[in-house]
């Protein structure tokens, strides 16, 4: 076996992102991922999308169920946009280089590094002594997703920063322990008005699909009059629109609204303001329904559609796993003969 060749200082450019299959997708993935995926698309990048069914189950997951979800939510990506032709689509669990790669990646990583991670203490609570070793041990898993394929780029929300630069960590770590520069330093994608979709009950939280009120959110399954009433019965405050962006700082609801509307429409926050500046919520609300209506039932007809044949959605995930190995698998090995390890087979 040849010893293994430091590879060039410059990466080729390749996103990686992956959704987790637990719960409908919402508006908020839609806003805050799928859209931006698919308009990578059309930037000339390789584009890698995963289903991230082995982060699912950090929680337990009712199998029959956990399938479900995860056609589901590759309906939504096909029915949002993404082409299987031009990215590559598949679920983390047909390709074995992210576990094998976590496991690396675990041994380079450090306790302290995983125990300062603030999703584990949001999700664990006061129960961290009873939750699974892999809620703990996940961001690890996360950067093998990312490092698996070397990608350069990865569309992330605010709430997943931590997570990218830990990512970065372990991929420095491993350049600098085994003197190569073998993984790239990769960098976040935070872009756009829809970035971060809050809920349309509390605006200073994220949309959720673990949220316990589905009035919470708009799910890409809701039909046209689910996504009126959920809309109209969103929550807001007494004043109208001002003119200037800079009057919705103190209003969450307010500003959340805005920005979904902007992010659905094409616009920015500041233009939409403008052109719904002094509208109460009472004529705004409306507009907004209406748009979100025009925009998402495609993507709901489209995604029911889509799941009336499940044979075909485990083809293209099947196809896609082929080509993530094909990617994935000579990193991998190229890591196992950096650390040591004998590949005689």
């Amino acid at each position: 076996m040849a010893e293994p060749v430091q590879t060039p200082h410059a990466f080729p450019t390749r996103i990686f992102s992956g959704i987790q299959p637990s719960g409908g997708l919402t508006l908020g993935n839609y806003l805050g991922a799928l859209k931006r995926f698919v308009e990578k698309q059309d930037e000339g990048i390789e584009t890698v999308y995963c289903l991230v069914d082995m982060h699912a189950i950090t929680v337990w997951q009712d199998p029959v169920r956990l399938r479900q979800q995860t056609r589901e939510a590759a309906a939504g990506f096909i029915a949002a946009g993404i082409d299987p032709a031009r990215s590559i689509l598949f679920n983390q669990s047909q390709v074995h280089a992210h576990a094998e790669l976590a496991w690396i990646f675990n041994c380079v990583a450090r306790m302290g590094w995983m125990s300062r991670m603030t999703q584990f203490k949001d999700k664990a609570g006061k129960n961290s002594e009873n939750v699974s070793l892999g809620l703990f041990a996940y961001p690890a898993l996360m950067a093998a997703d990312i490092l698996a394929y070397k990608a350069t780029h990865v569309p992330v929300g605010e709430d997943q920063k931590q997570h990218l630069e830990l990512c970065r960590d372990i991929a420095a770590k491993f350049n600098n322990d085994f003197g190569v520069n073998f993984f790239p330093i990769t960098e976040p994608v935070i872009e756009g008005a829809g970035t971060r979709v809050m809920s349309l009950r509390d605006g200073t939280k994220k949309m959720s699909k673990s949220d316990p009120s589905d009035q919470s959110r708009i799910n890409l399954t809701d039909d046209a009059d689910m996504i009126a009433k959920k809309i109209k019965k969103a929550k807001t405050d007494a004043e109208p629109l001002p003119s200037e962006l800079d009057g919705l700082a103190d209003r969450p609801e307010a500003r959340n609204l805005v920005n979904i509307y902007a992010a659905l429409a094409g616009m920015t926050p500041a233009e939409v303001v403008r052109e719904h500046a002094g509208s109460q919520f009472g004529s705004f609300k409306p507009a907004l329904a209406d748009l979100a209506v025009s925009v998402m039932s495609p993507i709901t007809t489209e995604m029911n559609r889509l799941m009336q044949d499940v044979t075909e959605i485990d083809r293209i995930l099947g196809a896609g796993a082929e080509r993530a190995d094909a990617i994935a698998r000579p990193i991998v090995n190229d890591v196992y003969d950096i650390v040591g390890m004998i590949r005689s087979r």
